[in-house]
């Protein structure tokens, strides 16, 4: 259990990247909070690989209201 930042790149309906220097695992279930200019949208994720000092990838695991809500953010950061 940890807390930490990031920068989110690559964001996609499927998943992102998440630039940080956390220590992560694959398989790894992580609770991303993303800021948009209106909410911050929470999602879990889980680690499909990490690059160390670089950051990790995530596939989105969500329900068809969180898959609206991400839905809707990418729509607001185009």
């Amino acid at each position: 259990m940890g807390e930490g930042l990031g920068s989110i790149c690559d964001l996609s309906l499927s998943g992102c990247f998440v630039l940080a220097s956390a220590d992560v695992k694959m398989g790894e279930l992580i609770r991303l909070e993303a800021n948009s200019p209106d909410e911050v949208v929470c999602l879990w994720g889980e680690v499909v690989y990490s690059v160390a000092e670089m950051g990790f990838a995530l596939r989105f695991l969500f329900g068809a209201d969180d898959q609206r809500r991400l839905e809707e953010l990418l729509e607001t950061l185009r």
